[in-house]
């Protein structure tokens, strides 16, 4: 991949200390699908560690293994060799440590929004009194834009709407890190940038450390501490990696008109470019 030497000096330039721990770790993970024409890699020897409270976007093209990655990382997925560690303990299954936002929220159409978030709120904090409960789903419900609607059944709720289900969902767990695969993917542009904005004040808030597999380079730069680049599959693995350094809170208009945010979206675009 060719860079300008502009973007590669700006790049050093940004390197930044991090001292804080590491939330996850990739170590040598290994994806293999069998074919009836034999093994298919998705992922080799992948190696990735996001620290905590970090803000990692993760972009390649279709089918470089994103989703499949994201879903190991959830436990949805087996992982033929290597490990993903949270917290320094491998995983072996799903758990509410990892929530998961995908691109349909999937709620149950006969329940309310307020049900919806309670279902998994009830699994994760069985002490908790019912009225401790309410509290923490109404709370997120609330910080999605939800809280004159917390009555509403899925059915009667537009996509975005939905969608904010289950952002609040995924934060009400109180998860170690929060999976976001393509979760905007499905709606139209403009409740696209407004749940972008929703997901990182709440983000911003709970500083959770959070894993988005994105399409989107604007949103990738948007959204994300550090956007990870996947090489196309098979045999697919981190092939660069691009420190974003706005300040945080970020505001949309401040960061397109950062003199800087088109050198990082040009350096992205040429590389899935290539």
């Amino acid at each position: 991949m060719t860079t300008t030497p502009e973007l590669v000096e700006k790049k050093e330039e940004k390197v930044i200390v991090d001292n804080r721990p590491d939330m996850l770790i990739c170590e040598n993970l290994t994806k293999i699908y069998p074919t009836p024409k034999g093994d298919y890699v998705v992922l080799n020897d992948l190696q990735l560690n996001i620290k905590e409270g970090e803000f990692i976007s993760i972009i390649g093209h279709s089918g470089c293994g994103k989703s499949t990655l994201l879903t190991m990382i959830a436990g949805l997925n087996d992982i033929n060799s290597g490990k993903i560690m949270v917290s320094g303990e491998a995983i072996r299954e799903a758990g509410p440590d990892r929530a998961v936002v995908f691109q349909s929220p999937s709620l149950l159409p006969w329940l309310s929004a307020l049900q919806n978030v309670l279902i998994g709120v009830k699994q994760v904090f069985p002490h908790a009194t019912k009225a401790q409960k309410l509290d923490i789903c109404k709370y997120y419900l609330d910080k999605v834009g939800l809280g004159n609607d917390f009555h509403k059944k899925a059915t009667e709720l537009s996509q975005g709407m939905q969608q904010r289900v289950g952002i609040a969902r995924a934060f009400a767990l109180k998860p170690k890190v929060l999976l976001l695969d393509e979760p905007f993917g499905m709606l139209d542009s403009l409740t696209r940038g407004e749940l972008q904005d929703v997901l990182l004040e709440v983000w911003q808030k709970e500083k959770i450390t959070a894993v988005m597999v994105t399409h989107d380079v604007d949103e990738s730069i948007f959204l994300a501490d550090r956007v990870i680049m996947m090489t196309s599959g098979p045999y697919a693995k981190i092939g660069d990696e691009l420190i974003i350094p706005f300040e945080r809170p970020r505001v949309r208009k401040a960061v397109l008109e950062h003199p800087e945010y088109y050198d990082y979206r040009g350096y992205l675009m040429n590389f899935l470019n290539h």
